[in-house]
């Protein structure tokens, strides 16, 4: 069974979707372009890597003697990333995220172009980091919202949370600090890896806010009459457990089954749309998890008491 929900070709929901993707790349792509890139501040993922080998190039390739595209080299990592996520993790990625990542790669070398390499502000990083942080997470939030990942980071995170069976968060943490002292050794300026840490934080902290102040982390508690399909979605397409809790309504003293489990931010958007589709009638209360451990999440041995 799929991961990621089809949709019917140029329905509303296709069109909302892919207007998220769209608007989300393009944000995505300004905040490198204005604010990021200028200052080679390094956030992690495939464009992280490709602003270090853009400067690294500077006055090697004829064609770009301004250094290798970004754009292009977020492409080009992204294909094989992709191929490699499917043959390990199975079709989890889906149409909307080749797209997602396409358009990001060409709005960044086309508005490079248009604009050049110059910062919107000026003698700033501080500022840069700030608003470029604000930006990413913007657009990165949006791409979200539409069931699509960024691709990149994200896929090597998920296979080493896979190997490792650590948490995805922890991992992909993991993957982006690597890639931002990878910017450190690259360019031997301490100043870089604090700013690109200071956009990662501001990143992430603007996606919850994008994803309607969901944590990374939720506690659901369902109530329906598709019980047994929702279960399914659960264990088979999420990848996730849960709990069967006996329920009486107080009103009608009707005797339910009520479903618990615990899931990421992605997972719930997800659940919730489908569970919106099959049983629009459906009771969900949702509750922000500061922890989850257990299997899939953070284990019980590693975590900190409070």
């Amino acid at each position: 069974m799929a991961f990621i929900r089809t949709e019917k070709p140029f329905s509303a929901r296709w069109f909302k979707n892919y207007s998220l993707i769209v608007l989300g790349s393009l944000i995505l792509a300004s905040s490198f372009v204005f604010f990021i890139t200028p200052y080679r501040i390094v956030p992690g993922g495939v464009y992280g890597i490709g602003i270090v080998v853009h400067y690294l190039t500077k006055g090697v390739f004829s064609f770009a003697p301004e250094g290798f595209p970004i754009g292009l080299m977020g492409l080009i990592l992204n294909i094989p990333l992709t191929i490699i996520g499917i043959k390990i993790l199975g079709p989890k990625f889906g149409v909307k995220t080749i797209i997602g990542f396409i358009l990001s790669s060409v709005f960044i070398d086309l508005m490079t172009i248009i604009w050049g390499t110059e910062p919107l502000v000026h003698d700033d990083a501080l500022l840069s980091s700030i608003f470029g942080g604000v930006l990413l997470g913007l657009g990165l939030g949006l791409i979200f919202m539409s069931q699509a990942t960024s691709g990149g980071s994200d896929i090597v995170a998920m296979i080493l949370a896979n190997a490792s069976r650590m948490p995805l968060g922890q991992a992909l943490i993991i993957v982006d600090s690597v890639i931002v002292l990878f910017g450190l050794i690259a360019f031997q300026d301490w100043k870089i890896p604090l700013y690109s840490w200071i956009v990662i934080f501001i990143t992430g902290r603007v996606i919850d806010g994008v994803l309607n102040g969901l944590s990374y982390q939720k506690s659901v508690f369902i109530i329906s009459s598709k019980t047994e399909e929702i279960r399914d979605k659960i264990l088979i397409d999420l990848d996730r457990g849960g709990t069967y809790i006996n329920a009486e309504g107080m009103f009608s003293g009707e005797k339910k089954k009520m479903i618990f489990t615990n899931i990421s931010r992605r997972e719930f958007i997800i659940l919730h749309a489908y569970i919106k589709e099959i049983d629009p009638d459906a009771f969900v209360t949702v509750i922000n998890a500061d922890q989850v451990l257990g299997e899939g999440f953070k284990s019980l041995a590693e975590s900190n008491s409070a």
